[in-house]
């Protein structure tokens, strides 16, 4: 219970923060007719698109954060887990490792069963990405190919991406070719190369964007990454965390119609490694489970029609056809590195195998607009179909693979949403979604499953002037289950040295419910100008949630020999994730401090026991310093974390943890960069970091590993223009 006493000492302090900021706020509030001054823009300024009508982050009464293109850059990442280290609510599950990330948002997403399966929504260009498989976590990719990521956090999404967002959306947006091509030119040319001291990593990047016409442009990109494996903070290797990965883009944009309104952009993503010697166990260090040869394969297509129509309010169109194509081929099973190959027989887990999972997706809304004299009105409606295969193919037999099972999940969603705004002053959203889901499995004799869900949900913001506002959401979402949580089964074993009494095995979960979340959220939003000199600029956003949860589905614990053998996923009656998070930031002339909190607690209502999905509360402050002069920005990150439980007690780098408590931790990261934008240098950028500049050893409560050692980044671009 000390940790639910933290979390709610935490929550009280988060309140009268709050109220401490409102009085101050109230006193400098300004007037409905006031002038803003835009010339700083902070973080919860920028502009949200994934969440209905566009707006402002701090205008969406719902916690939504957007990481830039600047925000990427700086972080110099590796990997698309480092982008979201200063986004609060949002830890990254597993490992280093590059096939061992998943997402975890409020406490949901693990890489325990389904991984992040649909409770987190990821989604590429509006393409729903989906992975599982044992020991591997759930998103592969490179941050090279993104320009900008959302993410919504809270079930409230569910509305416009599907039911089961019990943690929330995030949602990737690739580069586009006008991000490149300056006014008066007609193409551009941007190489780009990084070096990281740890693992030696290496990047090697290109871009040729160009301007065909006036209305069509393409875009070229292409990326090698690779690295030797990374050093913990000890001076240990994290073994199978050396990479060797290949990506690229391609992306035509067409503009036509009455004033070249109307869009058309087609896109093809691919990524790809081939992992020699790679632990078969990629979520954490797990010797036991040997060596493998991974070939990993990712790619999304992507086509989108947008008619904005801005003559006729009755049309807003948007329809995206897509496929999502993602493959796992291992081979060469070695129970020590070095060792003879495991025979390829039966059932075998670490036999010759070629996973897939295969997506296509018909998604088409619209949205009706009504302005009157002082309102606005947005109804948007539409619906998602997807097709899903997942597979499991080995060479010379047709065996079905237990522990992965095969089928095909047709869905079908629709959804309405309607956005009243009146006077610039009050918002109100409603919204509700239907899903339904038929789940044919491969194997003969095993019955299919279908079902439903609905998801409706409740949004307000009152802007009670210009500095202070104050939001409030109810939503209900759920989510059913996946093919893996359904039909996976484990076969009964003898008495063995690892397991002296045997197993029964278990049964496919054929009875499962699907889950449920019942979630309240509320906060208030801070905003003023010109508080300290001209053009400054400041704003915080609070949000305290409350989500009652239901038939979680997890998986059962091994049994001994027991009769009958229990199901392989089960229900847990009931659970609850509450918590806080705070989004601040300060802009002006010479500096812009941008600050991230957040507290969650987590509680088996059952067995009234923590719950092991929960990370640590977080605390992550990042100042940069501006010289516009010499076009130089730097500055400092500072992360804090609170002690924490971790997901599974075990033997983490030859450590034994016993009593499951991840430590409190601190470290300061320092970076800088050079982008001159005049001069024989102009289009050059150049950015030096240190990660973990004490060196400091832990382990995050929700990671499989100990924390990666002290590392020096240096990157160098340039751009050609012409």
């Amino acid at each position: 219970m000390g940790l639910v006493k933290t979390g709610a000492v935490a929550l009280m302090g988060g309140v009268a923060l709050s109220a401490i900021a409102l009085q101050g706020a109230a006193g400098r509030a300004t007037t409905p007719t006031q002038t803003v001054n835009m010339s700083n823009i902070t973080l919860l300024e920028r502009l949200v698109i994934g969440a209905g009508a566009p707006k402002i982050a701090i205008d969406t009464p719902q916690a939504v954060t957007v990481i830039n293109q600047a925000d990427i850059d700086q972080l110099q990442a590796s990997t698309t887990g480092d982008i979201f280290e200063s986004v609060p609510g949002v830890s990254m599950v597993g490992s280093d490792r590059q096939f061992g990330e998943a997402f975890n948002i409020r406490g949901i997403g693990t890489t325990e069963n389904s991984s992040d399966g649909s409770r987190v929504i990821v989604n590429v260009d509006g393409t729903p990405k989906f992975n599982e498989q044992y020991r591997m976590g759930s998103f592969f990719s490179d941050p090279e190919l993104y320009k900008q990521v959302e993410v919504l956090r809270g079930p409230a999404s569910s509305t416009l991406y599907g039911a089961g967002a019990l943690g929330g959306v995030i949602n990737f947006t690739t580069k586009d070719a006008s991000n490149f091509i300056r006014e008066g030119y007609g193409g551009a040319a941007r190489l780009k190369t990084s070096f990281s001291s740890n693992g030696l990593q290496t990047l090697t990047s290109a871009v040729v964007a160009q301007q065909i016409t006036d209305t069509f442009e393409v875009l070229a990109t292409g990326n090698w990454r690779r690295s030797d494996n990374l050093d913990l903070a000890k001076g240990t290797p994290l073994e199978g965390s050396a990479f060797d990965t290949w990506s690229g883009l391609l992306k035509g944009t067409l503009h036509f119609g009455d004033n070249n309104e109307q869009t058309l952009r087609a896109s093809y993503q691919r990524w790809y490694s081939d992992a020699k010697d790679q632990p078969y166990a990629q979520t954490s260090t797990q010797a036991a489970f040997g060596f493998i040869d991974r070939e990993v394969i990712d790619q999304t297509a992507v086509l989108v029609w947008e008619n904005p129509a801005t003559d006729n309010p009755w049309v807003d169109l948007k329809v995206n056809v897509s496929y999502s194509d993602t493959t796992n081929e291992q081979t060469n099973h070695r129970a020590v590195l070095g060792g003879p190959v495991t025979p390829n027989t039966g059932t075998n887990l670490f036999a010759d195998t070629r996973y897939g999972y295969k997506t296509w997706q018909l998604k088409a809304d619209n949205t009706v607009e009504w302005i009157g004299d002082d309102f606005e009105n947005f109804f948007t409606f539409g619906f998602q179909g997807s097709k899903q295969g997942r597979t499991a193919t080995r060479p010379g037999t047709a065996l079905p693979l237990p522990a992965h099972p095969q089928g095909t999940e047709d869905k079908l969603g629709i959804y309405a949403q309607n956005e009243f705004v009146w006077n610039e002053k009050l918002t109100l959203i409603a919204g509700a979604r239907g899903d339904f889901h038929w789940v044919e499995p491969t194997t003969t004799g095993v019955p299919e499953r279908d079902g439903s869900a609905f998801s409706p949900k409740l949004a307000a913001l009152y802007q009670v002037n210009e500095t202070v506002g104050l939001f409030a959401s109810i939503a209900h979402t759920e989510r059913l289950p996946t093919i893996d949580e359904l039909y996976s089964v484990a076969a009964a074993t003898p008495a063995s040295v690892r397991s002296p009494l045997g197993s029964s095995g278990k049964t496919a979960s054929l009875g499962l419910r699907k889950e449920s979340a019942n979630t309240v959220e509320g906060g208030i939003t801070l905003s003023d100008y010109d508080l300290f000199q001209d053009g400054d600029s400041a704003s915080i956003k609070t949000t305290a949630f409350y989500s009652d949860l239901t038939d979680l589905i997890t998986s059962n614990a091994t049994p001994g020999i027991a009769v009958p053998a229990p199901a392989y996923y089960g229900n847990i009656g009931k659970a609850r994730i509450y918590g806080l998070e705070v989004e601040g930031s300060y802009d002006n002339e010479w500096f812009y401090a941008n600050l991230a909190y957040s507290v969650t607690v987590g509680e088996n209502l059952v067995t009234d026991t923590p719950l092991s999905t929960v990370p640590q509360s977080k605390l992550v402050a990042t100042l940069v310093g501006k010289n516009s002069d010499w076009d130089l920005n730097y500055g400092a990150r500072v992360t804090l974390a609170a002690a924490g439980r971790y997901v599974a007690p075990a033997i983490q780098q030859g450590q034994v943890v016993a009593d499951g408590t991840a430590e409190a931790f601190a470290t300061l990261d320092l970076f800088a960069s050079w982008k001159p934008s005049q001069g024989q240098f102009a289009g050059t950028e150049l950015t030096a970091g240190i990660d973990n500049v004490f060196d400091e050893d832990f382990r995050e409560n929700l990671s499989g590993d100990r924390s990666i050692g002290r590392t020096f980044k240096l990157t160098l671009a340039k751009q050609f223009d012409y």
